[in-house]
């Protein structure tokens, strides 16, 4: 009794030298416009971030005109990955999964891109399916869903990217024997082939003289995202869900991140005040109308936007006001997490199955 009191913590010692608990972990999610990395230990059933690094490479710039990544935008973005490299090493990973999405799926010379950056970089990157993007971004979100209740069973989560936006439609269920635990399944998901960066190209955004986008213009880049929903809505009778009150709406996107820090007047992003907060859809409202209303100098000059999203964060808007336009739940939820957190959790519950398996 006495040496067990002693050493209360005996077994938890014994279960980490095993599984996830024997090594350290990185995410890196090379999208359109960002290059990322998240280093992480395990903590509780989560992790603790111990090192990150975002840098705007907009790997996609002009790619919807030629269908190739241009060789500065690549130069851009290996130096950006080096920079990755350099931080896994100093944090001594042992675990790491290195994905990308849309830009190198769309380009013609997105393969050879990949292994210029084993090269160069010392990064593997994978270029990963839209479904399994959809999976990651899920996991990555599934704590911001409320317990399902009567008919209040399904959700919208959506990612708003520099090349894409993905929308997936779930299934909530009861986890047995967990309260308040709450399972997801993903019954369909879109990539729309529409994101910051190539709407922005495509319809000019922050070309009139002092940036503003006028009305007429906006509209139409809402009702260009819409038409490539309807179908989508149709396939799955969503809008009849939403009006009989049966859905929930997570945005994981650099879009609802921003727009919240600018509804909240943060002096300086703060992802503890943003991520998981719920927002009524005339929050959001207020808030994109007073971005519309800054000129290019302004929103550069916002601690929340910047100089590099500046533009970008205008056709985001658009995206945003399309989606919850056509699914007027009525709130959402912030996520300020995605492919990277996904990740995560997914080499941990890999490694914690490869200690259960049994030795040779």
């Amino acid at each position: 009794m006495s040496s067990r009191r002693a050493n209360p913590n005996a077994h938890e010692r014994r279960r980490r030298g095993n599984g996830r608990w024997q090594h350290v972990y990185g995410a890196v999610d090379l999208g359109t416009n960002n290059c990322r990395l998240l280093v992480a230990k395990p903590s509780g059933l989560g992790f603790r971030v111990v090192d990150a690094f975002s840098q705007i490479v907009r790997l996609g710039e002009g790619l919807g005109n030629v269908n190739t990544l241009s060789d500065q935008a690549m130069d851009r973005t290996i130096e950006a990955l080096r920079v990755c490299r350099s931080k896994i090493d100093l944090n001594g990973v042992t675990r790491l999964r290195a994905v990308a999405t849309e830009a190198c799926r769309r380009a013609d010379n997105g393969s050879s891109f990949i292994a210029r950056a084993h090269f160069e970089a010392g990064i593997a990157l994978e270029i990963i399916a839209p479904e399994e993007e959809a999976e990651l971004a899920l996991t990555a979100c599934s704590t911001l869903y409320d317990p399902p209740h009567g008919e209040r069973c399904y959700a919208l989560l959506f990612d708003i990217g520099g090349g894409s936006t993905q929308i997936t439609w779930i299934r909530l269920k009861d986890v047995a024997g967990i309260p308040n635990e709450v399972g997801a399944e993903i019954i369909d998901c879109i990539s729309m082939p529409c994101g910051v960066v190539t709407l922005s190209e495509r319809f000019g955004c922050g070309e009139e003289t002092d940036g503003r986008t006028s009305p007429e213009l906006y509209d139409e880049i809402c009702e260009h995202v819409r038409e490539l929903l309807v179908a989508f809505d149709a396939r799955h009778s969503i809008s009849r869900y939403v009006r009989n009150g049966a859905v929930q709406m997570v945005g994981a996107s650099g879009t609802v991140t921003t727009l919240t820090g600018v509804l909240l007047d943060l002096p300086r992003y703060n992802r503890d005040r943003v991520d998981g907060l719920q927002l009524d859809f005339s929050q959001l409202s207020a808030a994109r109308d007073h971005l519309l209303a800054l000129d290019r100098r302004d929103r550069a000059a916002h601690p929340c936007i910047g100089s590099e999203r500046a533009d970008l964060v205008v056709s985001g808007c658009a995206i945003l006001d399309a989606i919850c336009g056509l699914w007027p739940v009525g709130r959402l939820r912030v996520a300020d997490r995605g492919l990277r957190e996904g990740i995560l959790h997914g080499l941990m519950r890999d490694a914690d199955r490869e200690s259960q398996l049994p030795g040779p």
